[in-house]
């Protein structure tokens, strides 16, 4: 297998597993219109994904720190698409919930392992880590447009049609697994040793906190920026789905650019500027009017991932001796968790106006911002931004190819 073809791989099936993340809120429209299901009730639904996610994250970060388990990457890929394809099926409210919490365990049994094996797979590299993160947000991107595809047929129905990325999915993780499995055959471990050094639970802490606020900002806008721009413009869903387009492709640029900007300087000066840039883009969002609401979108998704996955080896980087269990929190816990303000925003919505419950939303990334300011840069990120100098001027730089 060539050099960089297990991070395409695993950046694809990346992509195949949150693309279930995407479909949620992407769902929550046509909820309402087939079931006439109120804000605050159709965001429940995003909550019920959030919720049992955000509890097991930390369980299997916690299990993939005392035992490598690369098969759990394709198991987990198919619960997610399954527990998606079977929500709407049937018109039971709990019964939907249920569905959505199955597809929500499936995406949170992925991420601590994956974002171990990543990071084996990249070699350490911001770049490649960033590549990995990307495929997490082309699969959010491409979530509403697969949705409207799908639902354009026979509504809801048709969601059993939605197991396909799954399918192909788990398809993908399958040769990265037998490369690892043959990997630990060769070296007894199949793993990379962890990095030196002593944990700082104090800055992970502090990480974690920094990371809520940024998911309860950007769950808070992937839910309800459909119908407030379809509110703002007096469009469709066409435009309602251009909106949420946008706001996926933008943090596609956003988790690229952030692993660029982090071979030159600092994983926390880089997410510091990039949450002050986000503060005023959200406020564009909600206040700026016209067609211009849709620069103000892709400028906070952007703004939003820049820091995503430097957060993501921060904090395995704060906990050296426990990386899953970082990656199953900074990756996978603190971002539920944003998941969990969305029945709060939904139900401010109907007693006020979207404009009134997305206003709020502003101060999140300034408060990821202030945590920020109280961070190190771990030591170990020298050692990587050498290797990331050293790759492009040797083999070039690490990117998918």
């Amino acid at each position: 297998m060539r050099r960089n073809t297990p991070i395409v791989l695993l950046s694809v099936g990346h992509a195949c597993v949150d693309v279930y993340q995407g479909c949620v809120a992407a769902l929550v429209p046509y909820f309402i219109a087939e079931r006439a299901y109120s804000l605050a009730v159709a965001s429940g639904i995003v909550l019920a994904a959030s919720l049992l996610s955000s509890v097991a994250q930390p369980v299997f970060g916690v299990l993939t720190d005392r035992w490598a388990m690369p098969w759990l990457l394709p198991v987990s890929t198919l619960l997610g698409g399954v527990g998606i394809a079977l929500s709407g099926l049937s018109g039971s409210y709990p019964l939907t919930l249920t569905f959505v919490a199955l597809s929500g365990i499936g995406v949170a049994a992925y991420h601590p392992e994956s974002a171990r094996v990543a990071r084996i797979a990249a070699r350490g590299s911001h770049r490649g880590m960033g590549w990995f993160s990307m495929g997490g947000t082309v699969g959010f991107a491409l979530a509403p447009l697969m949705v409207a595809a799908v639902m354009s047929g026979g509504g809801l129905s048709w969601t059993p049609l939605l197991v396909l990325p799954a399918l192909a999915g788990a398809a993908m993780c399958l040769p990265v697994v037998r490369v690892l499995q043959e990997r630990q055959g060769a070296d007894g471990s199949g793993t990379a040793p962890p990095p030196a050094g002593s944990d700082d639970v104090a800055s992970f802490v502090k990480l974690s906190l920094a990371v809520v606020f940024r998911s309860i900002a950007f769950i808070g806008l992937s839910t309800f920026i459909s119908l407030y721009v379809r509110q703002r413009l007096g469009g469709g869903t066409a435009v309602g789905t251009a909106a949420l387009t946008v706001l996926y492709l933008g943090s596609t640029v956003g988790s690229v650019l952030g692993g660029s900007l982090a071979s030159r300087w600092d994983r926390v000066a880089v997410a510091r500027w990039s949450y002050l840039v986000t503060v005023v883009a959200v406020a564009g969002v909600v206040w700026v009017p016209g067609p211009a609401v849709f620069l103000f979108v892709a400028l906070t998704s952007a703004g939003l991932y820049v820091p995503f996955s430097l957060q993501v080896t921060l904090g395995q980087d704060y906990l050296p001796s426990r990386v899953g269990t970082a990656s199953g929190i900074t990756l996978g816990l603190t971002v539920s968790i944003g998941g969990l303000a969305s029945p709060a925003v939904g139900a401010l919505a109907d007693a006020t106006s979207l404009r009134t419950a997305l206003a709020p939303l502003v101060l999140m990334p300034l408060l990821s911002w202030l945590f920020f300011r109280t961070l190190p840069e771990p030591g170990i990120a020298r050692v990587e931004l050498a290797d990331d100098a050293a790759a492009r001027s040797g083999s070039g730089a690490v990117k998918p190819g």
